[in-house]
């Protein structure tokens, strides 16, 4: 039996272009464009990029939120892409989420017993009310919140601490994997500390597996097993976290990473900071050729080869687990 948990097999999310003024639709929104990645047993996967880079649409598209376009997601070896929404409920147990902003994923009105119920009363009907509420104060106290608090509405707590109750929620119904969609990117630093080690913690704990979506590669890296690179909907990159951070192949990956701090001014001092310029091109009409070429460096610094601006590369590999889609992988 395969130790995979999740296999993501050419996915692929497209919007359809709106009608303008004058009545031409515009060209598809390619928001992921046939990628590919599994998630161990067990294990945390990383996806980061920039905005708009796909890695939250991919996210979505795993747990039904997004339209699926093509490709397969395996669960198990069982294919859940093709499900409907009624047949995917039971998969919903197995499959959740932790969402962005702690803010606006928890509803106002209701309070902390009443959030963390809602997943118990549509997938365990037969718990008591007694059953649910023990169950309840049970997952606010592996979150490090006192039971107390079931009765509070969320405006009461902080956003760490509302952070934390999302991801009871996503507790509650004892899932295998969950799809953690930069649960910590809206909180300070220090409480993002918290929540990761909590993460890591519940991980080991309970043998959930991961696919943490960020933009901060500092973060990825720290509680991932591997990090894939996303850019324009596609993967470029993909190795263990410790090799990326460490030689990074793709020249997008390698600007990403110029721009981390490190905390020693002497080093700081002397590294060079990678700057791309202009921004990321539409999804509805990426460039030919490479998806990166239209702000490579890479590709500068070579003399603008024409294979960039004709030919898409492919992933392919250049150590053990480590693969990058670039012309010139030996170059950068």
């Amino acid at each position: 039996m395969s130790d995979n948990l999740l296999e993501v097999s050419d996915l692929s999310v497209h919007y359809p272009g709106r009608a303008n003024w004058f009545f031409q639709t515009a060209e598809p929104k390619k928001a992921v464009d046939g990628i590919s990645f599994v998630v161990p047993k067990g294990k945390t996967v990383g996806l980061v990029g920039e905005s708009g880079s796909g890695k939250t649409t991919t996210g979505r598209a795993i747990v039904k939120l997004a339209p699926l376009t093509a490709g397969k997601i395996l669960y198990h070896g069982q294919d859940i892409g093709v499900l409907s929404n009624s047949d995917f409920l039971p998969w919903r147990k197995k499959i959740q989420m932790i969402f962005q902003d702690p803010y606006n994923s928890l509803n106002p009105r209701a309070d902390i017993l009443s959030i963390l119920s809602e997943p118990l009363e549509i997938h365990f009907p037969q718990m008591t009310r007694a059953d649910r509420e023990a169950r309840c104060a049970e997952l606010l106290r592996s979150v490090q919140l006192p039971a107390e608090h079931l009765r509070r509405h969320p405006h009461e707590f902080s956003g760490g601490q509302r952070q934390r109750i999302g991801i009871a929620r996503a507790l509650a119904v004892e899932p295998r994997f969950i799809v953690c969609d930069e649960p910590v990117s809206a909180l300070d630093v220090s409480v993002q500390a918290q929540i990761l080690n909590l993460l890591a913690e519940l991980r080991q704990r309970l043998g959930l597996a991961y696919l943490f979506i960020a933009h901060d590669l500092s973060v990825v890296r720290h509680i991932s097993d591997r990090t894939a690179v996303m850019y324009l909907g596609k993967i470029v990159e993909v190795a263990p976290s410790a090799e990326l951070n460490s030689s990074p192949v793709h020249p997008y990956s390698i600007a990403l990473l110029s721009a981390v701090p490190i905390p020693d001014p002497a080093i700081e001092k002397k590294r060079k900071r990678i700057i791309l310029k202009g921004d990321v091109p539409s999804p509805s009409n990426p460039p030919s050729g490479c998806a990166f070429q239209t702000r490579c460096w890479l590709k500068e610094k070579l003399g603008n080869p024409e294979r960039c601006n004709t030919e898409s590369p492919q992933l392919v590999q250049v150590s053990t687990g480590h693969q990058v889609a670039c012309h010139f992988p030996d170059k950068a």
